[in-house]
């Protein structure tokens, strides 16, 4: 509406810090202020306003996640809120298994391997919160589509430690994929070249008119994209499915790969 922040604050009765922390996601809106801050946005669309709507009432919630926020990044606390209200994910695993499939076992080893500063403690509680995030997908009424992509060289970590972590990780696997709102495919090691060879994402899909979130992360940092950002994701998305085994051989490489641990 080519309002400054200061314009935009002066009109709603605000003071300029106030609008600023609201924009910042530091402080909530009230449900009363929804309305007249839309109005002067000149947002008109009942879905629009509808959804946004109920994202100011979802975020006054808060949600079991909160009592690990002191353990948490606040990038992954996001990325908890974002997959608690997704209808879909879509993830591209190259490197790990991805949470929502894990073992707790493989969580415990893969967190105390990639950290740096965790103590044992802090990594059990962690844990926990790839265990309790994993609800999405048999929650009531409406549980999350998940399409996961592995690539086969994840599938072939092995933790000296605990030598039938791989083992159970390969089981949870297949037993999930059998959840009819889950699908698994494998990456196999002799795949020809695709735009997943540039690292992992993950796409959330939510209720129209929200827009696609991807998520890149990386060692400490994770990058938020959305909107019509996420297309190139979404195209290179749909040429890494393309170029990995079918589901059903998938499922048959799974076997073959937990067959494998058993001699």
């Amino acid at each position: 509406m080519g309002l400054s922040l200061d314009q935009t604050a002066e009109s709603m009765g605000w003071s300029g810090p106030k609008l600023s922390r609201i924009e910042n996601a530091v402080q909530g809106i009230r449900p009363g202020e929804l309305p007249q801050l839309l109005d002067l946005y000149g947002v008109t669309d009942p879905e629009v306003r509808a959804a946004l709507t109920a994202l100011r009432a979802d975020s006054a919630k808060s949600g079991w996640w909160h009592a690990y926020s002191g353990l948490m990044r606040p990038t992954y606390a996001d990325y908890i809120s974002l997959e608690s209200d997704a209808l879909r994910i879509c993830d591209w695993a190259p490197l790990l298994v991805p949470g929502l499939l894990q073992t707790a076992a493989y969580a415990r080893q893969t967190i105390a391997g990639i950290t740096t500063t965790r103590t044992p403690e802090e990594v059990t509680a962690l844990a926990e919160v790839r265990m309790a995030r994993q609800s999405v997908l048999t929650r009531p009424g409406a549980p999350l589509e998940l399409w996961a992509i592995v690539h086969e060289a994840a599938l072939h970590q092995r933790f000296a430690a605990q030598p039938a972590t791989m083992r159970e990780q390969l089981r949870r696997l297949l037993d999930t994929a059998e959840l009819p709102n889950v699908t698994i495919q494998v990456m196999p090691l002799d795949s020809t070249a695709h735009p997943g060879l540039e690292g992992g994402f993950t796409l959330a899909e939510f209720q129209p008119p929200l827009p696609t979130v991807a998520l890149l992360e990386n060692t400490g940092t994770a990058t938020y994209v959305e909107g019509e950002d996420t297309a190139p994701f979404e195209r290179a998305y749909e040429r890494i499915r393309a170029t990995a085994l079918s589901v059903e051989d998938s499922r048959i490489r799974l076997i073959q790969l937990e067959e494998g641990l058993r001699k």
